[in-house]
């Protein structure tokens, strides 16, 4: 896509923007053309791509995972059991060292958050280019559009939509449990009355409300900040092949060097958010 004109501000641009559908500002409906339409479709847009790229990596991850417990064997195990064998154990160990409490939503949603986390930072290898441009001609001689306009991002944890959406159902999760757990009085207590007791109740409430609201931020922001920074440092080296063989092969030495390194940030995320999440769930089943 960088040899087909685009200067290098458009071609980063047009590499982080979302394949988005909503209403026109005419009151029609269909895919946004620029980033200025996208603007005006407002909150009830869809971000197409983000979208169908987790629904498609999670059913991936259910059809693999459902596959090697139907074929789970006492025997000799084939490579599929042995690796979701691996990755299970190492979800249940994390969730027995960081959850005392008992509850057997824990340590699934544990699973499902780290494999399905891990799967949508993985996009992030597929060459930024590839996907795209298949995606352009898809639009082009499929739906009749513009190719300049069909935008497609394979990376849904670039989306804060996608990362804020994981975060707030861990958030409402933990605000469940902690009125389940703790009642209504103990969770309003533990926000009322700590850390300077009753009579500081107006300063508690500051304090431990903007506390419980950083939960849900931290959670997305960590995860959308480093995956869109490690695509946008990918989309920067890919000019490179447009600006000569010497710099084509610099490019291609430091995508690779990066795409390594990267391997560590995407896994690091997924384990990240999962640590959280088990964490927060902790803190909502303890009473203080």
């Amino acid at each position: 896509m960088s040899s087909e004109g685009l200067t290098s501000t458009a071609y980063i641009k047009h590499h982080l923007t979302n394949l988005t559908f909503g209403q026109h500002a005419d009151g029609s409906w269909g895919f946004a053309h620029s980033a200025d339409e996208i603007k005006e479709m407002g909150f009830w847009a869809l971000q197409v791509d983000s979208l169908a790229w987790s629904t498609f990596l999670a059913l991936v991850f259910i059809y693999f995972f459902r596959k090697a417990a139907k074929q789970a064997t006492a025997g000799i195990p084939s490579g599929l059991q042995n690796f979701v064998e691996w990755i299970v154990e190492f979800v249940d160990s994390s969730t027995r060292s960081s959850f005392s409490a008992k509850n057997d939503l824990v340590a699934p949603m544990a699973l499902t958050i780290f494999c399905w986390v891990f799967l949508m930072n993985l996009m992030d290898l597929v060459p930024v280019d590839w996907l795209p441009m298949l995606a352009q001609q898809f639009g082009h001689h499929v739906l009749g559009m513009d190719p300049r306009h069909v935008y497609f991002k394979v990376v849904a944890t670039t989306d804060p939509n996608i990362t804020f959406g994981m975060a707030f159902a861990v958030f409402f999760l933990m605000i469940y449990y902690s009125i389940k757990v703790k009642g209504v009085g103990g969770f309003f207590g533990e926000l009322a009355f700590q850390p300077f007791g009753k009579w500081g109740m107006p300063v508690n409430l500051i304090l431990e409300g903007v506390s419980l609201i950083a939960k849900p931020l931290s959670l997305s922001l960590r995860l959308f900040g480093n995956m869109y920074a490690g695509e946008t440092i990918f989309i920067l080296i890919a000019l490179m092949y447009s600006a000569g063989l010497g710099f084509g092969i610099f490019g291609g030495i430091l995508q690779l060097g990066w795409a390594i390194f990267h391997i560590l940030i995407i896994t690091l995320q997924a384990f990240i958010f999962m640590t959280l999440t088990i964490v927060y769930m902790e803190m909502a089943h303890q009473h203080h």
